[in-house]
Parts: C-alpha cells; sequence; structure tokens
C-alpha cells in the first residue's frame, strides 16, 4: 500500500476536506490545478485543498476539453498531483468518462487508491437521473470497500441553459434535492453569480454550495452570507497563465529580446524547492 492510500485509508485526507466545508465565515477557496507543478505551487501559495480543472488538465494533455480525454490520462495526471501535494486534492472526472455506473465506480476506485479526496462529477446535457445512478453506484462502492470521498455533484442548468431563463433555478434546485438523494456530498452550480439566486439555491439544499468564479461575482466573504461553502477558479487560472505565455512568448519571437522573459519570472530556484519539500 502506498503513502498516500494509506493516508487515506485512514479517513484523514477526506474528513479534513470535509471540513473545509463546513466554515460559514467563508467559502473553502480552491484554485484548479492542471498539472504537478501547479498543484504544488497552489499549496504553497496557501490553498487548503486543491481541485483540478477538467478543462485546463485537457488542454495540457493536448486533448478538447468536453469527455475527450482518455481515463488513463485522467488518473495519470491525479497521481502525480497526489504524490506532490500534502493538501487534499479534488479531481474533475466530468461525467466520469462514461454513461455506464459501474465504468465510472471502477475509475472512482482507482482515485481512492491513490489518494484522492474529492471528485466532481457532471450531468451537462444527460438526463438527470443518469448522473443519480452514478451517485448511487459510487456510494454503494464506498460503502462496500469502507472508502471514504467527498462526491460533489456538478448540474450545468444554469451553464448550458437547459431549461428556460426564468425555470433555471427551480430546475437546478430540483436537481440538487435529486444528487443529494443519491447521496451526493456537495452541489457545484457553475455559472449560479446572482446574489438573489445564490441565496435560493442555498436555502433549498442542504448540501454545501459550490459556485465558479464569474465576471462580477461577490468577493468570498460575501458568498459566504449567501450560503456558499466553496468557491472555485474553474479554469481562469490555466487561461491566465496561458495568456501570459502566449504573450511573452509572441515578444520574444518578434523582438529575440531575453529581458522580458526574466522580468517577475519565479526563480529557478524557487519552483525546484516545490518538489525538493514535496
Amino acid at each position: 500500500m502506498t503513502d498516500t492510500t494509506s493516508r487515506h485509508a485512514t479517513g484523514g485526507t477526506v474528513s479534513l476536506f470535509r471540513r473545509l466545508h463546513d466554515a460559514t465565515a467563508a467559502p473553502l477557496v480552491l484554485p484548479n490545478a492542471w498539472d504537478a507543478v501547479s498543484a504544488r505551487l497552489f499549496e504553497s501559495a496557501g490553498a487548503k485543498a486543491v481541485a483540478t480543472t477538467s478543462a485546463g488538465l485537457a488542454w495540457a494533455l493536448g486533448y478538447a476539453d468536453g469527455r475527450a480525454l482518455p481515463v488513463d490520462e485522467a488518473v495519470g495526471a491525479a497521481a502525480r498531483m497526489a504524490r506532490v501535494l500534502g493538501v487534499p486534492l479534488s479531481v474533475d472526472i466530468e461525467n466520469g468518462y462514461s454513461d455506464d455506473p459501474k465504468a465510472v465506480v471502477g475509475l472512482v476506485q482507482r482515485l481512492v487508491d491513490i489518494g484522492v479526496a474529492g471528485i466532481n462529477i457532471e450531468d451537462g446535457h444527460d438526463d438527470p437521473e443518469v448522473l443519480s445512478r452514478k451517485i448511487g453506484a459510487i456510494r454503494e462502492f464506498l460503502a462496500r470497500t469502507h472508502a471514504d470521498l467527498f462526491v460533489n455533484a456538478r448540474t450545468d442548468v444554469l451553464l448550458a441553459g437547459l431549461a428556460e431563463p426564468s425555470k433555471r433555478v427551480e430546475e437546478t434546485i430540483r436537481r440538487a434535492t435529486q444528487y443529494a438523494a443519491a447521496g451526493a456530498d456537495g452541489l457545484f452550480v457553475p455559472g449560479l453569480h446572482e446574489p438573489t439566486d445564490i441565496e435560493s439555491v442555498a436555502r433549498a439544499t442542504p448540501l454545501p454550495l459550490n459556485v465558479m468564479a464569474w465576471g462580477g461575482l461577490p468577493a468570498a466573504a460575501s458568498l459566504a452570507t449567501l450560503g456558499v461553502r466553496r468557491l472555485s477558479a474553474g479554469s481562469a487560472i490555466p487561461q491566465l497563465a496561458w495568456a501570459t505565455a502566449g504573450r511573452a512568448a509572441k515578444d520574444f519571437l518578434g523582438t529575440g529580446r531575453s529581458d522580458a522573459l526574466l522580468a517577475g519570472a519565479k526563480p529557478f530556484g524557487e519552483v525546484q524547492q516545490l518538489f525538493r519539500s514535496a
């Protein structure tokens, strides 16, 4: 048994991750990593836990976002992050990369084995019953194996416009109720950003509410008063990082000058130290 598996088997990492959702003063703020270095960088910046961005991870591995990432690639990336992290890791597995609950459970088992503390699993354009069956199968597996995992159910009603505008909050709440009954531990609603809508959803579900960074979204302290317990960056940080890298490369290609590349760069030794102390 590996160190990460042993740590997970005690329940300590998952229990800590659950407790991080209980605070009412401020939500758990999660920067979303896409590889081992971003995960360690966020941990070194003070993150109490690290989550992955499925989009950023897929792009970094050469795939488009949207359930195209091979399972082995997803597990390999998660294993590299888990190996270097000392804080809980939550992995976005999109829809579990399968419509078959048994296949999804197989993926979850692999993630449990490497010490992952939580997952996000989404409905997307699928019928909500599909995600309910997957959550139920995951819960049965965890009970059978005496394992633990924080299962964050993501609904894309708002993000993907899966109902008429006037009905989207109502449909989100309906799905939240269904996913809670299936055994979800949390509810992730990307695209939920209007304060009145946030408060309505938070009041209607017993699940800790997770929202995603969005233009005009209130700050974390204000979100707490609305009932939010988790705030995720989504793919915003890798998009920002790659925009910066693209500008630097374009400037270097155009001018051939080195100074701009070095100005503000993280020192080589500091990056090395992220892994010496991992």
